[in-house]
């Protein structure tokens, strides 16, 4: 599919992605770089690996694809930092958990390059993080979001979405709005409310963490996520996230409202209806 795929930034995401397309002979060589020295030396011992660069100029040379797996802060100006030294018509693209900022940043930076960026962000991962946690098949089955411009090309979108297709991912177009709009009620919303619930627990008795069952551990388990990367993501998409605060406070407020008013049966109506969903995502897993 790919000549030379370039993955800037082998944590988590990076490094099953070259995983999975060393497994899926997606790319005729692979092309890793960390900011961090030790991390470049673990990819040297890496089968998934062809070859390790010292910076990301020296890394997308000969690429005809070039993955961002960086957090999103530093996802725009990478692209301003290696545009200079872009094949002309290699398309780049990233993995980042917003999108409006970034993908027209990014097409601003290579106006006039031949290369073109195309926004992806694959929902795929876990509270883990690093490259030790890697694995091939983590895009199996996830959904996966491609956030073209109102410009991009239709054989580079739709080359962009079979490579993630290849992948085994379930992909679907939408623009970079629309996908923060999305992904500030179905994944960053989640993770604000339960990392501020941990929060909240943690300012009460210490020892009551001891009394707790599986559905705390259960339900929480996105807090542990990096709270460094998770306060980048939150401030990207702050208009949406607010957004989506908003209309859960709504719910919320209606919810106590019952409960303080003995209104039973819109309690249950809740919690069906909250089940019923879940229930949904259950199907799933």
């Amino acid at each position: 599919m790919f000549e030379q795929i370039t993955i800037l930034g082998p944590g988590l995401l990076g490094a099953s992605l070259a995983m999975a397309v060393k497994e899926r002979d997606l790319a005729r060589r692979i092309v890793s770089w960390s900011r961090r020295p030790e991390t470049r030396a673990k990819c040297l011992n890496q089968n998934w690996c062809d070859q390790v660069a010292d910076s990301p100029e020296a890394a997308v040379k000969g690429s005809d694809c070039i993955i961002l797996c960086t957090p999103v802060k530093t996802i725009a100006p990478l692209v301003g930092q290696i545009a200079p030294v872009l094949e002309k018509g290699a398309l780049v693209t990233d993995v980042g958990s917003t999108k409006s900022l970034i993908c027209r940043e990014s097409r601003s930076l290579l106006a006039n390059t031949g290369a073109r960026f195309i926004g992806s962000h694959p929902m795929a991962g876990s509270e883990q993080a690093g490259m030790e946690f890697a694995r091939g098949d983590l895009f199996e089955q996830a959904a996966c979001l491609v956030t073209p411009l109102d410009d991009a090309s239709e054989t580079e979108i739709a080359k962009l979405l079979q490579f993630w297709e290849a992948l085994g991912m379930i992909v679907s177009t939408v623009s970079p709005e629309k996908h923060d709009e999305i992904v500030a009620h179905v994944s960053h919303l989640p993770h604000f409310l339960m990392s501020s619930l941990c929060s909240y627990l943690a300012s009460r008795e210490p020892n009551w963490q001891n009394y707790s069952g599986g559905g705390l551990r259960d339900s929480t388990r996105i807090a542990s996520g990096d709270p460094g990367l998770w306060q980048q993501i939150f401030t990207q998409n702050r208009e949406e996230v607010v957004r989506a605060l908003d209309g859960f406070e709504r719910e919320l407020q209606a919810l106590k409202s019952a409960l303080l008013n003995g209104q039973d049966l819109q309690i249950l109506n809740t919690l069906e209806r909250g089940k019923a969903y879940r229930d949904r995502l259950r199907q799933r897993d």
